[in-house]
């Protein structure tokens, strides 16, 4: 796969032109395999707004929403290598294939809550993660910034009331299709089935599996309730991190002042989707409820038990992942730093 990422960078240095970098003229094709509703869609709709206002008209961003570029992970990522995309959104499960060490987003309890993820994903860990990217795709694909799409992984299923890990012994839970949230299933005790997103409701209703770890907007956008899934618990092992790719020979195509717009334009991209997801989990956490829905919050003691029981992954992350113990080190210093400030804040804040 790299090498032909390798390749795609040959080619397209070719097609960068004197007269391409001279023209003052730039369409940004931006895709997103989600829906309108999403919070995907809700940053590309500021992103658009500022970038082609705050460049004059001389860039134009064009949003395909769903499926029509492209439609998996890996086949939207060697768009963006080559490209004939220009920015593409993925989950962590999503680009994992292409880049493993990205899954540490996906590690357990690692951090504890929206400020902590928020301030870690404004800071320096975010460029030690694109370094890398560009790196090991021949500088073809770069990382822009890292956002939120559908807030907090949670346990969520269709059998019972899960208070511990105790709880899921024995349950069979949808994973995506990447390592790291296979191996997070099973030290809980539970069977992991890895299955693709658009199979997920019928799986639910036909019991191939009997739950899965999402946020309460994608659960509720895709009506999973309906499918039996009436179990949720907000343990909020994960943040659910969405990373925003751009071809980077279209990004450095471009000249300073307009380079500057467009990571502006990722920034309020990433302000957009940090607030939407907040905003929508209220109604959705009340339609869940109004449904029938069975809402529990660990006590911070079973918390602890959860977090214990996640230990293993973070061995198997370190041992398998090719970049993983350096990309773990950069995520805890990270995490580390923003609880101290955070920390000071308070001794401040509340005195």
């Amino acid at each position: 796969m790299l090498k032909k990422l390798t390749q795609l960078a040959m080619t397209a240095a070719v097609l960068v032109t004197p007269m391409a970098l001279a023209a003052q003229d730039f369409t940004i094709r931006a895709t997103a395999n989600s829906n309108t509703d999403d919070e995907d869609y809700d940053g590309l709709v500021v992103f658009k707004d500022y970038v082609e206002a705050a460049s004059n008209g001389r860039i134009a961003v064009e949003l395909f929403i769903g499926t029509q570029l492209c439609a998996t992970g890996e086949e939207c990522l060697e768009g963006v290598s080559e490209g004939s995309i220009d920015v593409y959104i993925s989950t962590s499960g999503g680009a994992a294939g292409i880049f493993p060490y990205v899954q540490v987003l996906d590690l357990p309890y690692l951090m504890s809550s929206d400020r902590v993820a928020e301030a870690v994903l404004q800071g320096d860990f975010v460029r030690t993660m694109r370094d890398m990217a560009l790196a090991d795709s021949g500088n073809t694909i770069r990382l822009m910034t890292i956002g939120n799409t559908g807030g907090w992984r949670n346990f969520a299923n269709t059998e019972r009331r899960v208070q511990t890990p105790a709880d899921l012994q024995g349950l069979k839970l949808r994973t995506v299709v990447a390592d790291l949230p296979i191996q997070l299933v099973e030290a809980m005790g539970a069977s992991a089935t890895p299955i693709q997103w658009p199979e997920l409701f019928t799986s639910l209703q036909t019991g191939v599996v009997e739950g899965t770890a999402n946020g309460i907007t994608d659960i509720m956008n895709m009506k999973f309730p309906d499918a039996g899934l009436q179990y949720l618990t907000l343990d909020g092992h994960s943040y659910m991190g969405a990373l925003w790719w751009m071809n980077n020979d279209a990004f450095l195509a471009m000249p300073d002042d307009l380079r500057r717009v467009v990571v502006d334009g990722f920034a309020a991209l990433q302000q957009a989707t940090f607030a939407s997801p907040k905003r929508k989990s209220i109604a959705a956490y009340e339609a869940f409820v109004a449904g029938g829905g069975d809402l529990y919050v660990p006590s911070p003691a079973e918390k602890a038990l959860f977090a214990e029981a996640a230990a293993p992954v973070y061995d198997w992350f370190s041992a398998n992942v090719q970049g993983g113990p350096d990309m773990l080190t950069a995520l805890q210093e990270a995490v580390a730093k923003v609880e101290a400030d955070m920390a000071a804040g308070y001794e401040s804040d509340l005195n």
